[in-house]
């Protein structure tokens, strides 16, 4: 039996000659175990997008070498004993520009659900938390080398209690403590009691980039964006639990500006050590609950810029408690 060998139509010359800067694939589901010594390996099912740019001399990418980049390098990394996502996407990324001779730079990201397992704050009872992991790839050539940037990043939902309506609580309060305390007792009551203000649901995010030679692990990032809210969030609670997260919440207050200061702060303190030309943003959402908006807060940066921002912050604060003394 002869094979017909058809016609190479993405070949041909398109019409209009415009150079694209992304084509490709989104939505491509897959199965991924990633292992962690010591302990069970964590399985994902995550969604890749994979794209090259076009030239303007070429009418189409070849479509189908993009998800068989994926399978391939998923095969791969499944008979893996060890695996980091980003190293993963950044695979995928050298093996799109050796399918397609013509694109001068790929780009794949990747985004899944992640399970960890926490304790509730004062009954330890045990729960499955819900979370999302990313990572980013993007490479371009550069003469007979390949260069490619990788970047992790987790979201995570907490809680934050709003600042500003709390002082407005706790002033009408002094107000009409006042009528039947004197002034000690009053601040003393005020100083004691959890003070009511409204909520938001908060989605933390951090992405970073993982320079050669380094490794950043996802897991560490999850507990920083918890840190940096009002509180952290449980699926499952029982009273006194939550009233533990809440009482945790409304001693902690924070704008979405705070939590992304935090984040910084905390990151900052944690991977000093990488490159100063490490990317790193930084993004806070708060769904109000007062207001159909949200609060949005962000800060995107290299790590070196953080750093001389969080060390001058320091450096003030040591000098104000030299002058104080």
């Amino acid at each position: 039996m002869s094979i017909t060998c058809f016609p190479d139509t993405q070949d041909k010359v398109p019409t209009i000659p415009v150079h694209l800067t992304r084509v490709g694939v989104s939505g491509v589901k897959k199965l991924l175990k990633i292992e962690r010594e010591g302990k069970r390996p964590i399985v994902l099912l995550p969604t890749f997008d994979a794209f090259v740019d076009l030239p303007s001399t070429q009418r189409g990418i070849h479509m189908s070498r993009n998800p068989e980049a994926i399978s391939e390098v998923l095969q791969e990394a499944m008979e893996s004993t060890a695996v980091e996502i980003e190293n993963v996407c950044a695979e995928i990324v050298s093996l799109l520009l050796k399918k397609h001779k013509y694109a001068r730079r790929a780009e794949v990201s990747m985004k899944s659900d992640f399970m960890f397992m926490k304790k509730s704050p004062v009954t330890k009872m045990k729960t499955q938390e819900m979370t999302k992991i990313m990572a980013d790839a993007s490479g371009y050539r550069d003469g007979d080398k390949v260069v490619i940037r990788r970047m992790i990043g987790a979201e995570v939902v907490g809680m934050t209690a709003c600042p500003c309506a709390q002082e407005s609580i706790k002033e009408s309060s002094r107000q009409k403590l006042l009528e039947f305390l004197d002034e000690e007792t009053t601040e003393k009551v005020l100083n004691t009691v959890s003070l009511a203000s409204h909520n938001q649901r908060g989605r933390g995010m951090i992405m970073i980039e993982v320079p050669e030679q380094h490794m950043i692990r996802g897991e560490d990032l999850i507990r920083i964006i918890e840190d940096s809210m009002s509180s952290s969030v449980c699926e499952l609670l029982k009273r006194s639990d939550e009233n533990a997260v809440v009482v945790h919440a409304h001693e902690h207050p924070m704008f979405v500006e705070d939590c992304v200061r935090n984040m910084v702060q905390k990151i900052v303190n944690e991977y000093s050590h990488l490159p100063d030309d490490t990317l790193v943003t930084v993004r806070q959402i708060n769904e109000e609950s007062i207001h159909r908006h949200n609060a949005f807060a962000e800060k995107v940066a290299m790590l070196g810029e953080l750093k001389y921002e969080i060390e001058g912050i320091e450096e003030n604060n040591q000098s104000a408690k030299t002058i104080c003394n």
